[in-house]
C-alpha cells in the first residue's frame, strides 16, 4: 500500500477520521505551497532587483508583498490567444502537464515532525499520530524521478501543439537536455540510497537526524551534492540553464504562443518546481526538518522551522544564480552534462561501492570516510580547475577571433 508507512493507517483512527486529517493535509500542503511561491517570486523581485541598484516591487501592499498577486490577477482576466495552426486540445493541456507534477512532488517532501537524535518525525494531530507530509510511499524518491520526468512533457507538447518554429526548438531542446541531465541526477541520487538504504523520504530524513556527520551531503562525500545540484537546475530550465526559453535565440521559447493564465501556469510551474526541488535537496543531502532542537517547545515547530530556513537557502540561491551567471550555448550545455557530469556520478557511485565493500570486510570504516573526503576534496579541486581553465581558453579564442575580425 503506497500509505503504508504513515502510522495514521496503521493506528486506531476510524476511517472518517483519516479521510478529515488527509484532506486537512491536502488543503494545507496546496495552500502553503501556492502561498510560498507567491514569496518565492516577490523575493526574488527584490533580491535581484538589490543587486541591480533597483527598488523593485513597492507599490501593491505594503513593499510590494502583493505584487505577484496582482500579476496573477491581470493575467486571469486578459484575452486567452489560441494560434490558428496550434492543436487546440493539446495547446490547452499542455500547460497542467507542467503544474500538476510541480505540485506532486511536494506530497513526499517531510516539511516537519520531531527529526532530531531519537525522535521518529511524527506529530499527534486529534490524538494521532502521523507525518507532516501528505503521503511516504515506500518508492518516494522514485516518484519525484517520476514526476520530474513527467514535468517535460508539458513543455515538449507546448512546443510542438502551438504551430510554431521557435516554440518547436524550445521544445526539442527540453528534451535532448532532459535526457542529458536525467542521468546524471538518477546517478547522484543513487549514491545517497546507497547509503541510507532506502527510497522512502521520511526514512531518508530519518537517517540524518543524528547530527551533519549523518547528513547526506557528507556521507556521499560532496561530490554527489554539487552532480544533483546542477542537474537539477538543467532540470527546472532554470538561468543559467533556461535554454529552453532563451529569448535572444527563441523569441521566447516553448511558451512564446501562449496567453493570460495558460502563460501564468507555465511560470507558476516554473516557480514551484524551485520551492520543490530544494525541498527535495534539503530532505536528501541536509537533514530535512532536522537540526538543533532546544528544550523547549513543540518539536514539530523547530523541525518546521529548520527546514523553512534551509529551503529559503536553497531558493535564495537560485535567484542569485539567475542575476549573476550568464547563458551557456547549447552544445556547451551538452557537452557539460554528457562528457562532465554523468561519467563523474558514474565513477563516484562505483568508489561509494568499492568502499562499502571494503567495510563488510572487516576495514576500518574510519579510514574509509577519510578517503572519501580527501578524494572528494581532490575532485572537486580539478573541476574548478578544469572550469577556470576552460573559461580561459574560451576567453582567449574569443579575444583572437575578435582581433581576425576587427583586425
Amino acid at each position: 500500500m503506497i500509505f503504508a508507512l504513515d502510522p495514521l493507517f496503521l493506528g486506531d483512527a476510524g476511517t472518517l477520521e483519516v479521510v478529515l486529517i488527509v484532506i486537512l493535509k491536502v488543503l494545507v500542503a496546496f495552500g502553503v505551497l501556492l502561498l510560498t511561491v507567491m514569496l518565492y517570486i516577490w523575493w526574488m523581485r527584490k533580491f535581484i532587483s538589490d543587486m541591480q541598484n533597483r527598488v523593485g516591487p513597492s507599490r501593491a501592499g505594503p513593499f510590494g508583498i502583493l505584487q505577484t498577486l496582482a500579476d496573477g490577477i491581470k493575467l486571469f482576466f486578459k484575452e486567452d490567444l489560441i494560434p490558428n495552426k496550434a492543436d487546440k486540445f493539446v495547446f490547452k493541456l499542455a500547460p497542467f502537464f507542467s503544474i500538476v507534477p510541480a505540485l506532486l512532488v511536494f506530497t513526499v517532501v517531510p516539511v516537519a515532525g520531531d527529526f532530531s537524535s531519537g525522535g521518529d518525525g511524527t506529530v499527534t494531530w486529534f490524538g494521532n499520530k502521523t507525518f507532516v507530509q501528505l503521503a511516504d510511499p515506500h518508492i518516494g524518491i522514485l516518484f519525484v524521478l517520476a514526476m520530474s520526468s513527467i514535468a517535460v512533457y508539458g513543455i515538449m507538447l507546448a512546443g510542438w501543439s502551438s504551430g510554431s518554429k521557435y516554440p518547436l526548438l524550445g521544445s526539442v531542446r527540453a528534451s535532448a537536455q532532459m535526457v542529458s541531465y536525467e542521468a546524471a541526477l538518477g546517478l547522484a541520487l543513487v549514491a545517497v540510497l546507497m547509503k541510507t538504504g532506502t527510497l522512502s523520504t521520511h526514512n531518508i530524513a530519518l537517517s540524518q537526524s543524528g547530527g551533519i556527520t549523518d547528513w547526506g551531503l557528507v556521507v556521499t562525500g560532496f561530490v554527489p551534492f554539487f552532480i544533483f545540484f546542477i542537474a537539477t537546475t538543467a532540470e527546472l530550465n532554470t538561468p543559467p540553464f533556461d535554454l529552453v526559453e532563451a529569448e535572444q535565440e527563441l523569441v521566447g521559447g516553448f511558451h512564446t504562443e501562449y496567453s493570460s493564465i495558460r502563460f501564468a501556469l507555465f511560470f507558476m510551474a516554473e516557480f514551484m518546481n524551485v520551492i520543490t526541488m530544494s525541498g527535495v535537496m534539503v530532505t536528501l543531502f541536509f537533514g530535512g526538518p532536522g537540526g538543533y532542537y532546544p528544550p523547549f517547545g513543540p518539536a514539530w515547530f523547530w523541525g518546521l522551522l529548520w527546514f523553512v530556513g534551509k529551503v529559503f537557502i536553497f531558493a535564495s540561491v537560485f535567484v542569485w544564480m539567475r542575476g549573476t551567471l550568464p547563458r551557456p550555448r547549447y552544445d556547451q550545455l551538452m557537452d557539460f552534462g554528457w562528457k562532465l557530469l554523468i561519467p563523474l556520478a558514474l565513477g563516484w557511485v562505483m568508489l561509494l561501492a568499492t568502499l562499502d565493500v571494503f567495510k563488510d570486510r572487516g576495514h576500518d570504516s574510519g579510514l574509509s570516510q577519510l578517503l572519501i573526503l580527501v578524494i572528494s576534496v581532490v575532485t572537486l579541486t580539478l573541476l574548478a580547475g578544469l572550469l577556470m581553465k576552460s573559461i580561459s581558453i574560451g576567453k582567449h579564442k574569443r579575444e583572437l577571433e575578435g582581433e581576425e575580425v576587427f583586425g
